[in-house]
């Protein structure tokens, strides 16, 4: 029993440090974004465009690769269940609803997690083990200012989007089944897809995008910042990164899908 309990609570503990130290970052970091700037202190626009282009531009072949594969596989599945009711001009709604909803900006985030959340910290950690980070807190620079966020930034203006283009991806790909598949013409699915969206399902995905981007930036960013050990200490904050982050993407996902059922 006593070992259970000593697990329960250095388990709590440890938590509890990942939260505090991660509330700390986020509040210095949206001080430098939104209020510092209005001090005089200003954003460094050229990092912010440098990672604009490698989170974002440099991201849009394996979103919109992935996505269009998504679509696809929403067409089949969605045909196989609507044929026996004789519904597959559903099919249409089934993937332009679900791709700008849900599957578009969780499939972007997931792939942004795994791409650039990990890259984030992996580069400060590197930073941070070789004594680059406090050497620039040294000559009086602070580090979230000139690290962090330029990247917060980036992801902010790039997650919606490239949630933009996968949700295209998905539309085209599940429009390129049907017309392969269900004797549609392109136009058909166009005015179907219209007809089944409205700007609702499109302000929604885009708002998860914009929180799916600051929870990769600012997990990220802290286990870059806290990296320990080394080489190895890298790693497993790289790892760690893309584990919690997906987790928490997730959890983000849910509350947001349940707000907006209840308020739709």
């Amino acid at each position: 029993m006593t070992a259970v309990l000593a697990f329960i609570g250095r388990n709590t503990l440890d938590f509890l440090r990942y939260v505090s130290g991660l509330y700390d970052l986020s509040a210095k970091a949206t001080y430098w974004t939104f209020v510092a700037p209005f001090k005089g202190r200003h954003v460094k626009w050229g990092n912010t465009i440098h990672q604009m282009v490698v989170a974002g531009v440099d991201s849009i072949p394996i979103v919109a690769l992935i996505s269009l594969f998504i679509g696809i596989v929403l067409g089949l599945q969605g045909a196989y269940q609507l044929a026996k009711f004789g519904a597959t001009y559903f099919v249409t709604a089934l993937v332009g609803v679900s791709m700008t909803r849900e599957l578009g900006p969780l499939m972007t985030a997931i792939i942004i997690a795994g791409r650039s959340g990990s890259a984030f910290a992996a580069e400060l950690g590197t930073m941070r083990v070789s004594e680059e980070i406090d050497a620039l807190e040294a000559m009086g620079l602070d580090s979230v200012r000139y690290l962090m966020v330029p990247k917060d930034l980036a992801m902010l203006v790039m997650m919606p989007c490239l949630t933009v283009i996968s949700d295209l991806s998905g539309i085209l790909g599940g429009a390129a089944f049907e017309m392969a598949q269900l004797d549609k013409t392109f136009s058909m699915v166009l005015w179907a897809t219209r007809d089944a969206l409205v700007m609702r399902d499109i302000t929604t995905g885009l708002i998860k995008s914009m929180v799916f981007g600051l929870i990769i930036t600012k997990i990220g960013c802290y286990e870059g910042f806290s990296v320990k050990g080394g080489a190895e200490g890298v790693g497993k904050a790289t790892t760690s990164s893309v584990v919690i982050s997906i987790f928490l993407i997730i959890l983000a996902d849910v509350i947001f899908t349940t707000i907006f059922y209840f308020t739709g």
